[in-house]
């Protein structure tokens, strides 16, 4: 059988961290529910473990809410009715959790990803067959259920609920993927446009084949930058620490460019209809899996013929819904209990619309707007009435929604050094899991990278006006390079102004809203990857997937550019070869990057804005 590709580290170990960190809101949640364990037949004879809690007095018959994961049941449903489940405790629902085949007490062999069956094959096994099969076991064997049943869970759990609603059960009536991944080479956990995650695509490898259990890679260095600097080429990987015995990594050495082996595992292509109301949930710092769950609305929208398709999305890293109030990330605060009023006012009526019958169907979209620290409503994502607004790249590190003059200084350059990497956060740079800095980094202040001689800033005068992005966000930038290959890091910021107040800490911050490279070799094609001429001008897009947020008036707008963004993504040679997975030590070079700013040549940015009072 075919090695599949691993899913997201994040997955549900961000979820549980965070329920097991918050604290208990409702200590006597479980009393409430009898608890039960089962190993539950499937259609080729693996049983897998589950767990039942059902309500030990229900008003009447109760709906079943399922959650499965590769990442351990065990004690996991009493935190859970703590936090992420406790806003549907009082509705009354049966809440089932299952270990997915092959991981912990579940029988079978685990495949991550696991590739659609063969539906000719009466015996093939996928995870949509086996949540098929839990759903009909579970409507014989919980007692007082209504015969209906939904889905939801974050980042893999998430992508396993998505699966699940392709080919459904009769009686799975609502389904909610929140962060999940769908395609590991566009974006996502892995690879971002091509441009491979290093330090997260290593760690989890580590942590997932290394061991059955969780292992956390041991590093010699405080440092990761440093440890990841001194490891050297990606060929140096196998050499030194995987041996070529974890199968994960063996695949990204194996297909370095878009072919068959991703295309097979992206949801994209099979979101064809919406069998059942879908409730897609993101956050807009989520470190993981970002642009997943924005594709998968825009996606399942085309074929929405009933309005059972939803969105939303708040100001969260990955998961940062399930738990607490996520009232503030890092030092950036939200004012409001994000996290309470997704968990009440999103998710339990969702669920209680389509399994109970009670309330109103959510709005289409329920989307935080970052910068104005409000909620809006939208009957369309992204919103009806967005106009595109360009700003422009000038010389001096000046950013205008001026085009370039005739006679503008032809590009502004600098000088990138694989040897000293730009670093994609502070240093030291904690490792990703457990380190403390991964869930936050997306918010951390972005000064520290700013004037350094590898980065170009173009930022805009003091707003004279409200600036409210909803939608799409690009990057279009002509460069050149000495080089064979490079890469275009593009980061849009928000920089705070120097006398500002609330909270004073804040004064000057440099907060980033979206950040993605763009590998030189795939500007043409992800599937055929060719050099660049050295010195020719080149169109990149670098596609900032999408936001809500709104820059301030006094505020400013900057957009910083370099060639690398180190360790979260690996280091381009600089020189082209044909598999980077395969590169030496030898074929990194220095290379003079040029980004142009002229008529000609009009770098700049272009966001979907729409007028302040839409909101």
């Amino acid at each position: 059988m075919r090695h599949q590709l691993r899913i997201g580290a994040g997955a549900l170990v961000a979820l549980c961290l965070t329920v097991a960190n918050a604290p208990s809101q409702a200590p006597d949640a479980d009393s409430r529910f009898e608890r039960t364990e089962a190993m539950v037949p499937m259609r080729d004879g693996k049983k897998l473990f589950t767990t039942l809690h059902v309500p030990k007095e229900p008003k009447g018959p109760v709906p079943i809410i399922l959650l499965r994961t590769p990442y351990g049941i065990d004690g996991r449903a009493e935190r859970l009715l703590r936090n992420y489940f406790k806003d549907m405790i009082d509705d009354g629902y049966a809440f089932v959790l299952q270990d997915i085949r092959g991981r912990f007490k579940s029988e079978g062999t685990f495949v991550m990803t696991r590739p659609a069956r063969d539906p000719n094959d009466p015996k093939a096994v996928d995870e949509a067959s086996d949540t098929y099969d839990t759903i009909e076991w579970l409507l014989k064997e919980v007692k007082g259920n209504n015969g209906r049943v939904g889905m939801l869970g974050i980042s893999y759990p998430g992508w396993l609920a998505a699966v699940a609603m392709l080919d459904p059960h009769p009686a799975l009536k609502a389904v909610s993927p929140q962060a999940s991944p769908i395609d590991m080479f566009l974006g996502d956990d892995f690879h971002h446009s091509g441009a491979f995650r290093l330090s997260y695509g290593f760690e989890y490898v580590a942590m997932m084949e290394t061991d059955k259990t969780n292992f956390s890679f041991h590093f010699d260095r405080h440092d990761t930058y440093d440890w990841y600097l001194k490891l050297g080429a990606l060929s140096n990987v196998n050499r030194k620490h995987f041996k070529n015995a974890l199968p994960t990594w063996n695949d990204f050495v194996a297909h370095p460019n878009y072919d068959t082996f991703w295309k097979t595992q992206s949801l994209e292509p099979r979101l064809t209809r919406v069998t059942v109301p879908t409730l897609t949930v993101g956050g807009w710092y989520d470190q993981e899996d970002f642009r997943g769950p924005l594709k998968m609305y825009e996606l399942l929208e085309k074929h929405d013929k009933k309005g059972q398709n939803f969105l939303a999305v708040g100001p969260w890293n990955h998961g940062g819904w399930a738990s607490g109030k996520a009232d503030r990330l890092g030092r950036v605060p939200f004012d409001s209990d994000t996290g309470g009023h997704f968990r009440k006012e999103v998710q339990a009526p969702f669920f209680a619309h389509y399994l109970k019958d009670a309330g109103k169907a959510p709005p289409e979209a329920r989307m935080f707007l970052t910068g104005a620290n409000t909620w809006a409503t939208y009957d369309s994502w992204p919103p009806k009435g967005a106009t595109a607004r360009k700003l422009y790249f000038h010389p001096k590190g000046k950013l205008s929604f001026d085009p370039p003059p005739e006679r503008a200084a032809e590009a502004s350059e600098y000088v990138s050094d694989p040897a000293n990497p730009v670093p994609y956060r502070p240093r030291p740079v904690r490792p990703t899991y457990p380190g403390p800095e991964w869930p936050e980094w997306m918010v951390q202040d972005q000064r520290f990278t700013h004037g350094r001689p590898d980065v170009l800033s173009f930022e805009t005068e003091p707003l004279a006006e409200d600036v409210t992005v909803a939608g799409a966000m690009k990057v279009k930038l002509f460069g050149a390079t000495t080089g064979t290959d490079c890469d275009w890091v593009v980061r849009l910021i928000d920089v705070y102004p120097e006398d500002y107040k609330k909270p004073p800490e804040l004064a000057g911050y440099q907060l980033l809203i979206a950040g993605e490279p763009a590998r030189a070799r795939f500007r043409k094609s992800l599937e055929k990857p060719e050099p660049v001429k050295p010195g020719a001008v080149e169109e990149y897009l670098v596609d900032l997937v999408q936001g809500h947020h709104r820059f301030r008036k006094g505020h400013r707008i900057m957009v910083q550019v370099s060639s690398s963004w180190f360790p979260v993504i690996d280091r381009n040679p600089q020189k082209f070869v044909p598999n980077i997975f395969e590169a030496e030590d030898a074929d990194f070079q220095k290379a003079t990057q040029k980004v142009y700013h002229t008529p000609a040549f009009p770098s700049r940015v272009e966001l979907d804005v729409i007028p302040a009072r839409t909101n």
